[in-house]
């Protein structure tokens, strides 16, 4: 075999081997799902067996390529090459062996998912059937679930009581500092001279006004009281 039919083969099998890696990548994304299906079913379906065996068979395909590399890279004479390609074999390899691995895995996942489902399963039908059989335990169990939410209820209501009561007193203190700094206002603005004469002034006016308001109102309703 020529160093150029020999480097040609190598260059195919090491990208089949490439192209069989990414295929058995999306399959595992594919399987994985499984076992986090809402309502796992007691056996493998047709869809979880098929993706399985087309794992098996890509990871076959890819035992076999790697071993036809290996027989390629022992049949070379050139150092150089040989060790580059002695590297890529091996990472080829690692990969295969970690996706060994995985399947192992994640058929273990899908048994425990599928072992758990099928637990609570039976426990369900075992809860029903001794409902069914005995009434009067059901009926008791009810009204402990309804005591249990009933507490809940009783929980909730003391908890939005005590936030209330907490505003209510966070109220009072604002009422009390606001109340405080108008006493201080007031304390202040009485030692200033002449600050007392203007606050009468104002006050005096705004009475004036109120009163000179409440004559011309009762003036107008009289005026509209004598010619209706």
């Amino acid at each position: 075999m020529s160093a150029s039919s020999g480097t040609t083969g190598w260059t195919q099998l090491r990208q089949q081997a490439r192209t069989l890696e990414s295929q058995t990548e999306s399959l595992f994304h594919t399987y994985s799902q499984f076992s986090t299906a809402a309502n796992i079913p007691p056996k493998p379906t047709e869809e979880e067996r098929e993706t399985e065996g087309k794992i098996e068979e890509l990871l076959e395909k890819r035992e076999t390529t790697v071993t036809q590399l290996a027989r390629l890279l022992d049949s070379e004479a050139s150092l150089t090459s040989s060790a580059l390609k002695q590297n890529n074999l091996s990472l080829l390899r690692e990969k295969l062996s970690s996706h060994k691995r995985d399947l192992a895995r994640l058929r273990s996942t899908l048994q425990q998912a599928r072992d758990r489902a099928n637990l609570l399963t039976n426990v369900r039908s075992d809860i029903s059937e001794y409902r069914a059989n005995n009434p009067e335990a059901a009926e008791a169990e009810y009204m402990l679930d309804e005591r249990n939410r009933v507490d809940n209820s009783h929980s909730m209501t003391d908890s939005i009581l005590s936030q209330a009561y907490a505003v209510n007193d966070s109220f009072v203190m604002q009422r009390e500092t606001l109340a405080s700094i108008n006493r201080r206002i007031t304390l202040a603005a009485s030692k200033v001279p002449g600050i007392n004469s203007i606050i009468g002034r104002i006050s005096a006016k705004k009475r004036r006004d109120g009163i000179i308001m409440g004559s011309f109102i009762a003036f107008c309703f009289v005026v509209f009281w004598f010619f209706l």
